[in-house]
Order: C-alpha cells, then structure tokens, then sequence
C-alpha cells in the first residue's frame, strides 16, 4: 500500500546533474561576455546572482572567471588606434569586474537571504566604490594611466563641444553662458555621476533577478519588486553630510557634494518606487499606469517631477506613503514593476 506524502513535509528536488550543469554555466559565461563586449553590463549582476542562487556560489566563479578569460581574448585580438585607448579599454574592463561583477558576487549571500531592496542595493554601492578606486589604482600602478582623468579630459571635451555647437546655431546668450556653467559642475560632481550610473546597473539588475525568480518562487522574488525599494533610514545621515558643500572648502567640499549627488538620486529613486506602490495599492491597470507614468516623465524633464519625488523619497522612512491605504491582497503579483 502506497502511503501518501506529507503536505508539511518539503519535497527536496534531485540536484542538477553534472552534464547540466556544465551546459548551464557555459550558457552563463557566453551571455555574460556578450554584455560586457556590447557595453551593456546592466544585466551582469542579475546573470551572476541568478547563476549562483541556481547552481552554487562555485558555478558563479567559475562563470565570472571564464567570462574574463573571454573578454581578455577579445580586448588583446582588437588593435586601438593610441595607448591611451588601449589603457583606458583595459582600465573599462577591470572597472566591470572589480566595480560591478565582484561586489555583485560579494552581495549573493545577501540576495539568497532575500534581505531588503535598499540594503541590498547601498551594499552593491559601497562595493562599487572600492572597486573603483582598486581600478584606478592598479591602472596607475601597471600602465602609469589615469582612468578618472581621461574621464575628466572627455567631459571636458564634450562641454567645450556643446558651448561651441550653441555658439554657432547662435543661440541666446544665457544658454550659452549656462553651458559654460555647467561644464565645471558637471566635471566636479562627476565621481558621484559615475556612481549614480553604478547604481543604474544594480537596481536594474535586481529587479531583473527578481523577475527571473519570481517564475520559480515568489516569495523570494518579492524583495526586488522595485514598488518594495527602501533605503536604509541611515542614509539620511549621508545626506546631512552632502548638506555641507556650501559650507565645506576643499576636498571636503568635493567630497561632500559628491556624496549629495548620489544621495539624492537614491532619494529620487525611492520617490518613484512610492508612486509605482501606490499605483499598485489603487489597482492601476497597465493603460492607467502608462500614463501615470508619462505624466511623472513629462514633470521629471520639467525638473518638477525631481523635486517632488526626491522630497517623497527622503520623508518616506518617516511617513511610510506607501500604506496610506491597506492593500486588499498584497500578495497580488500580476502588476509589472
């Protein structure tokens, strides 16, 4: 007589073979590669989270290992024109293992716990940060190259570009002299810049994995529905430092108003992830989302939009906006974050 299972009993799944598994991890490498040699490592996290919660944080290195041995290839095969390129192609490629593969990697025991959005996110951040600067460092000790000053040398470039094109379509004179303007601010805050695009990568790359977890557990996807982005409550912290500049002098005022930079934008960020969980507690269907989302667009080109949504994202810890109204069934997933 056949007895039947449990239902309090977990039905353990028979571990991947080994055939499968290699298929799987030369799947991940090929894909892997591919985005970083398109310029596109937005999706390179979610690749290396995915791997790792799916096959083991083993198969992961051994993805991320064999994914450089590709890309080393690739860069020594394809002459460059000047040194500079050839250093700054190197010093690019380093900056994606060390500024965004490795603190991916570093974050996988985080992600399996499913531990908040916004820890989750200033973590990749701060690893990003340390990467950064290993980046620089190494490409100065190896080929005697500054990568952050040929970053500054193209802003610059491209700034001097923008004030001639506007000189030569002959337009007002307070556009051009705001062109001037700006060209400095941006070449100032351009370290936080770079880490405000850092940050693009790993929020998209979370809300990836968690959309290509969701199909196999929900509930561990959860997490990295971006309606679920909140940051730490001590964040605020950073942004009473970034609230120094101009008061600061110095590398303390660099500092400082770099750190306001990135702050902001993660306050920004939060704002809209309030405005997609209200959307979602008020039952907003794909049509009405679409545009309530290119009403938030238009405003946010307008600048109106940036200001009230960084003030909504830094008052949410305290307000909690979110939950102005109970959700019927919060366990509905069928709303595309």
């Amino acid at each position: 007589m056949i007895e039947p299972l449990s239902s309090s009993e977990p039905v353990l799944l028979p571990p991947p073979s080994f055939g499968r598994r290699v298929r799987s991890i030369a799947g991940y490498s090929l894909l892997t590669a591919l985005m970083i040699l398109a310029r596109m490592p937005v999706f390179v996290p979610a690749a290396l989270l995915h791997c790792a919660i799916r096959n083991g944080r083993r198969a992961a290195w051994a993805v991320l290992a064999i994914t450089i041995a590709i890309v080393a290839l690739y860069a020594l095969s394809v002459p460059l024109e000047t040194p500079d390129l050839q250093h700054m192609t190197w010093a690019s490629l380093g900056a994606i293992v060390l500024a965004i593969a490795l603190p991916a990697m570093a974050a996988v025991p985080l992600v399996a716990r499913a531990e908040n959005f916004g820890r989750v996110l200033l973590f990749l951040i701060a690893g990003s940060l340390v990467g950064l600067v290993a980046t620089e460092v190494a490409s100065r000790l190896i080929f005697s190259f500054s990568p952050f000053a040929f970053e500054v040398a193209q802003t610059k470039t491209m700034w001097l570009e923008v004030v001639k094109a506007y000189r030569e379509l002959k337009a007002p004179a307070e556009m051009i002299g705001l062109a001037e303007k700006l060209g400095p601010i941006n070449i100032y805050v351009l370290p936080g810049q770079l880490v405000g695009s850092l940050s693009v990568i790993f929020i998209v790359s979370l809300l990836m994995y968690g959309r290509l977890r969701g199909w196999q557990d929900r509930e561990a996807a959860r997490p990295y529905l971006f309606r679920n982005l909140q940051l730490p409550e001590w964040l605020l912290f950073a942004f009473i430092f970034g609230g120094l500049t101009p008061i600061a002098g110095g590398m303390l005022q660099k500092v400082a108003a770099n750190t306001l930079v990135v702050v902001v934008f993660l306050y920004i960020v939060q704002g809209l992830a309030v405005v997609r969980s209200l959307m979602v507690s008020m039952g907003a269907g794909p049509v009405s989302s679409l545009f309530a989302w290119m009403l938030v667009g238009f405003m946010f080109f307008t600048g109106v939009s940036q200001v009230l949504l960084g003030v909504v994202g830094l008052f949410d810890p305290f307000f909690d906006f979110r939950h102005f109204k109970k959700r019927k069934d919060d366990s509905h997933e069928s709303h595309s974050d």
